[in-house]
Formats: structure tokens, sequence, C-alpha cells
């Protein structure tokens, strides 16, 4: 039986398809794409001053991202991605980033 963490994976991806293929006014790249500039598709990001997300707690990103959205975490850049995100888009990004293995 598969555990449910490793299902959470392809439900994310599959939200994230469903969502590219969505229409809509005008396209944008898929969340995931936004995230991986910095993260990293793997969630390993490749600038020192960035932090890894692969493995981490789905919760906690989740809860940081919601903090970033509302300006109770303070980052510029983030606090601009979190609130051009959905709240969807949100727990399907958490999910994805959690379901990666770690360093």
């Amino acid at each position: 039986m598969p555990r449910p963490d490793r299902m959470r994976m392809p439900l994310a991806m599959a939200f994230l398809v469903m969502h590219a293929l969505s229409p809509q006014a005008e396209p944008r790249r898929s969340t995931v794409e936004e995230c991986a500039a910095c993260h990293g598709m793997d969630g390993i990001a490749r600038d020192t001053e960035v932090p890894h997300l692969a493995g981490q707690n789905e919760r906690y990103l989740y809860n940081q991202m919601m903090a970033f959205r509302s300006g109770k975490r303070v980052h510029k850049e983030m606090r601009y991605m979190a609130r051009a995100m959905s709240v969807a888009e949100i727990a399907a990004v958490s999910a994805y980033y959690a379901a990666l293995p770690p360093r």
C-alpha cells in the first residue's frame, strides 16, 4: 500500500497540470516553475542565500507562504510571489516540495 506522503506529489502535479491547461486571460508559467527559478525543481537552491525546500514539512511550507502573503513574515520577493498565488496553488507547491527527497 503506498504511503500517503508518496501520493501527495502525483496529486500536486495533477493539480498543476490541470491549472496550466485551464483557460486564462493570460497564460503564465506553472507555479512550480516560478518557484524553481530560485528554489530549484528538485527543491535544492543553487544560491546560498535561498533555502532548500526539498523534504521540508508540508504544513511548515504552507504556513510560511501564508505568512509571506499576509506580510506577517517580511520578504519583498516572497510576499509578491505568495500574493500572486491562490491558496490552492500554495498548498500544491507545499505538497510538491515536501514530497521531494531532502539533500
